[in-house]
């Protein structure tokens, strides 16, 4: 059997003076001693994102592309700088693609995430997700379309009212559009001749 000891500790009863020295070579009465554990003044690592947007009032929202299980959101409140816990926004055991686009409309967000078979290689999207974040981003609206390009640009209606959002992709032939709207949510996609 082969074994090893590890030994931590000074260098007490060597006859030192300085830190390792024990209570009776110092002359010092006997104390207990435990070990200092001071408080970092590094805040603990962020979590990795694949895109992460910083709202007005300081909060953070971030968004991960988890594999075997979809879109995950995660965002920090500003007041207490903890990360809420992960939130699973749109299930799929598809393979991501390559980006997310996330945009801030106030305390709305925003997201478009596309996945598809050997898409991170190039390959089209063949579900992509238009998603809005509203109520402290405890509520998600999600809306898929299958065997789409995938959606290109989200913008705010009007006069940038954050409560009509519109999620277009312009191509030769077509603009599609899909509207979103803060009481009914998502509208059917349009597809517009050119």
């Amino acid at each position: 059997m082969t074994g090893f000891a590890v030994a931590c500790g000074g260098t007490a009863g060597t006859g030192a003076t300085g830190a390792g020295a024990t209570d009776a070579e110092t002359g010092a009465a006997a104390t207990p001693t435990r070990p200092v554990i001071e408080a970092s003044s590094t805040p603990s690592p962020d979590p990795r994102f694949d895109g992460e947007i910083h709202l007005a009032d300081g909060r953070r929202v971030g968004f991960s592309y988890a594999a075997g299980r979809g879109l995950v959101e995660r965002h920090r409140e500003a007041a207490t700088g903890a990360w809420s816990p992960p939130r699973l926004v749109y299930a799929t055991a598809t393979d991501r693609c390559h980006s997310l686009t996330l945009k801030a409309f106030g305390d709305t967000v925003a997201v478009i995430a596309d996945w598809g078979d050997y898409c991170y290689d190039g390959e089209p999207p063949t579900e992509s997700i238009a998603a809005v974040g509203t109520a402290g981003l405890g509520h998600w609206d999600t809306k898929l379309t299958k065997d789409f390009d995938g959606w290109t640009k989200v913008a705010a209606q009007g006069d940038g009212d954050a409560r009509r959002l519109r999620f277009t992709r312009n191509s030769t032939e077509t603009l599609t559009r899909l509207d979103w709207n803060a009481t009914g949510g998502f509208a059917q996609v349009e597809e517009i001749p050119r």
